[in-house]
């Protein structure tokens, strides 16, 4: 046989999976947790050392047979999560963006001289972002001095990325102010999944969720807020999809189905993030999962 389902060896000390497997690196919303100036009780145990910071969300795709990894957004965390990534083997890189909010792209710039000095990374983007890109100091230097390989993408074409995995990005609504916004389907030759980190509404969207979901084997979601009036402002200003409401939306599934989503992407209000909470608890109790960062799953 080609490959082998769950195929295991040794490799100092370690048992490492043959196949292709997702790493979450983090699932923090762009400000991190903590976030800068949070005082609130969410924010302080962390500063205090009383709870585990968290990085800004981000998984990563990952070939233990060609050395191959690609992460989708590059953070403001990404020195730890490369190092997460490349603890104990190097692997060669890709890069995936899905726009150009701070938490999804800035991570590009330890690409540069003043960092890695990296030469020609691909990174992946569709048209809007890539003008951004080039258009806009300090990450055109980033192209002028080839640290990275801008690589054009388009919305529903299919990447070949190497003989066992490939990608298609989606376009998602969302505040659009310097680039489009793109959701990732990933998929190889046993599994799929969906990685959609921002997202406005989900009644904004084009497309079906339950019916996306269905056809795939995880799906990692949108779940900055639990619910409504959990910041200080209006909500309406940063419009994403509620974790009560995605729930709902999705309670007719079947448990299977259900036990596919994977909320990401926490605000540092987000009560979710606490293991311990009665909103954890309730998202597991419906049949939902949490991302934690660390989590692999196989594909």
């Amino acid at each position: 046989m080609k490959y082998f389902l769950f195929l295991l060896f040794l490799v100092f000390g370690k048992v490492v999976a043959q196949n292709p497997y997702l790493h979450v690196l983090g699932i923090a919303q762009d400000g991190g947790y903590p976030q800068a100036n949070c005082q609130k009780e969410c924010c302080k145990v962390v500063f205090e050392g009383k709870a585990k910071r968290q990085f800004v969300s981000c998984i990563a795709v990952v070939d233990p047979i060609s050395k191959q990894q690609w992460i989708f957004d590059a953070t403001p965390d990404f020195t730890q999560q490369l190092y997460l990534l490349n603890n104990p083997i190097p692997k060669s890189l890709g890069v995936f963006l899905t726009h150009a909010h701070i938490g999804h792209y800035t991570g590009i710039m330890y690409l540069g001289r003043e960092a890695m000095g990296a030469n020609q990374v691909k990174v992946y983007v569709m048209p809007k972002m890539k003008k951004f890109i080039e258009q806009n100091g300090p990450w055109s230097q980033l192209v002028v001095l080839q640290n990275i390989d801008l690589q054009p993408i388009k919305e529903d074409s299919v990447i070949v990325l190497n003989e066992r995995i490939s990608v298609q990005a989606f376009k998602v609504p969302h505040r659009d102010e310097f680039s489009e916004t793109v959701g990732y389907k990933v998929f190889t030759s046993n599994k799929s999944i969906i990685f959609i980190p921002d997202i406005d509404k989900w009644q904004k969207w084009n497309r079906n969720l339950e019916e996306m979901i269905k056809s795939v084997d995880y799906a990692f979601l949108d779940g900055t807020f639990y619910k409504d009036g959990e910041i200080n402002r209006p909500m309406s200003e940063v419009p994403h999809p509620f974790v009560t409401e995605t729930m709902d939306l999705l309670k007719n599934l079947t448990a299977t189905e259900r036990a596919k989503v994977h909320f990401i992407h926490f605000n540092h209000t987000n009560p979710i993030m606490n293991l311990k909470s009665l909103e954890n608890k309730e998202v597991i109790q419906k049949g939902f999962k949490v991302a934690f960062q660390g989590e692999t799953v196989e594909l």
